[in-house]
């Protein structure tokens, strides 16, 4: 039997706003328990919730980014359940009306391209959080998360991979962050992600029996705990089994998922109309006035990168991969005209050495003009590819320019030919059993003579000349 995954996430991204989505509490990061709270977001008896205009916005934002249909009228509803972190006993969200429906991203898998629908965007309030004591068996209620403006985006069942899966969140991700709406920390909670998966014979229409995964926090995580279950789900069902519709948990230490709870506890949440909220009109001239302000997205960066700076898609894919990456490109190509050497710089060595120090781009400790600089010293034959190496690590060192660094430490490329010549004759003379090996046909030890070269030039020499040289001296 050859079963297919089908697969669709639920993506809770936390909206880039000042002050929480129905009161004016901070929705800053990492405060001291229970300071960011009110009675409103406390659910205190008698108080009225005022939706925060910027978090409308926002969710606009998504949506027309997405190719979404908007809702000229929605409303917000009560989604009613009993949990300790959350003090109302329900959760205003979207329901029956949601902001916007019928969406599309497109992302890039198995070598084409596929496009991923998008149920519906709605806009909601997050709930608290629970601190477990690892000493006694009780738990710590923080509400400065309740309140804080999410907007939902549910996939319609078109993943079929981990593979995809991870395509199509990394894609999310991209967009919400050019968009400025979301920093998309998944390690914070900021960018939460669900997965519904389930199995069915190939070719088959109708859908098997599905599970959601929780507890997923990284990119890497979504894609094993999906591998997992339909692993696992596949076993069940090869061996005459039935699937249970059920919440599992993703636990990344035993790299298996374990159930949470059966189709059996599955909550009613018995929605309905918020009363004290009215419902949501937008009108055309705001949804106009977001599509005009709409910043350059991931997929129109690409193509323009591709076209302007001649670059392969594979490059322009990556360096268009956030705004900030893709900022930084664009500073270096100011001052240097190479776009694919400032592209194999970035993405190789200055991606390197942010990753080895757990930096990001917008931290980087060279600066896009520095790196310029640097490229240009070498396109001009003044410091070799191999010196430019140390000038960077002491430019990432030191934040001094490459020219300052390069006269300081006098590694000016060695141009002058009657010095080469002499350092090439001096290397032929100490080897006499390679030359004699070069000349009877083995080439590859061209090589050998140029590392010997450089070596004796302290990597000064210009490894062009290097070259041409040797090949006179000793026979082509």
């Amino acid at each position: 039997m050859e079963f297919e995954a089908v697969i669709g996430l639920e993506v809770h991204a936390q909206l880039k706003t000042k002050s929480k989505i129905f009161c004016s509490c901070s929705t800053e990061f990492g405060a001291p328990p229970n300071t960011h709270v009110c009675p409103i977001c406390l659910g205190m008896p008698g108080v009225l919730p005022v939706l925060n205009k910027k978090v409308v916005e926002y969710a606009l934002r998504m949506a027309v980014a997405t190719g979404c249909r908007i809702a000229q009228t929605s409303r917000f509803a009560r989604k009613n359940y009993f949990y300790p972190d959350l003090p109302k006993g329900y959760q205003i969200s979207q329901y029956e009306l949601p902001i916007a429906e019928s969406g599309m991203v497109e992302i890039e898998a198995n070598g084409g391209f596929k496009k991923i629908g998008i149920t519906r965007i709605h806009m909601e309030e997050d709930a608290g959080k629970l601190n477990h004591d690892p000493h006694r068996p009780m738990s710590h209620v923080d509400l400065n998360r309740t309140g804080i403006p999410l907007i939902e985006i549910v996939s319609e069942p078109d993943i079929r991979s981990p593979e995809e899966a991870g395509a199509y969140l990394r894609k999310l991700r991209a967009i919400l962050r050019y968009l400025e709406i979301c920093d998309g920390n998944m390690e914070e909670g900021s960018f939460r992600c669900d997965a519904n998966i389930s199995l069915r014979l190939k070719g088959n229409e109708v859908f098997g029996t599905r599970t959601e995964l929780k507890n997923l926090n990284s990119f890497k995580h979504v894609e094993k705990a999906i591998q997992y279950e339909i692993r696992r789900q596949q076993s069940i069902l090869e061996e005459g089994g039935e699937v249970i519709q059920e919440t599992r948990l993703w636990n990344p230490d035993s790299g298996k998922t374990f159930s949470m709870r059966g189709k059996e506890e599955a909550h009613d949440y018995r929605y309905f109309p918020d009363p004290d909220l009215l419902p949501l009109v937008i009108d055309s001239a705001w949804i106009e006035r977001v599509k005009r302000e709409l910043p350059e997205l991931p997929d129109e960066k690409t193509a323009r990168f591709i076209r302007q700076y001649s670059l392969p898609n594979q490059d322009a894919e990556r360096l268009t991969s956030s705004r900030e990456l893709s900022d930084f490109f664009e500073r270096c190509a100011t001052f240097f005209p190479d776009a694919k050497a400032i592209c194999n710089w970035i993405t190789g060595t200055l991606l390197g050495l942010l990753n080895a120090q757990g930096k990001t781009i917008e931290n980087s400790p060279v600066s896009a003009e520095n790196l310029a600089g640097l490229l240009k010293l070498v396109s001009d034959d003044v410091i070799s590819g191999k010196i430019a190496k140390t000038v960077f690590d002491e430019m990432a060192e030191t934040g001094k320019p490459a020219k300052q660094i390069v006269d300081e430490k006098g590694l000016v490329q060695v141009t002058d030919t009657s010095a080469i010549d002499a350092a090439v004759q001096k290397v032929i003379e100490g080897s006499p059993n390679e030359v004699a090996a070069y000349q009877a046909g083995k080439k590859k030890l061209m090589g050998f003579f140029v590392g010997q070269v450089m070596k004796e030039t302290r990597g000064k020499a210009n490894p062009g000349m290097v070259n041409k040289i040797l090949q006179d001296k000793l026979g082509g």
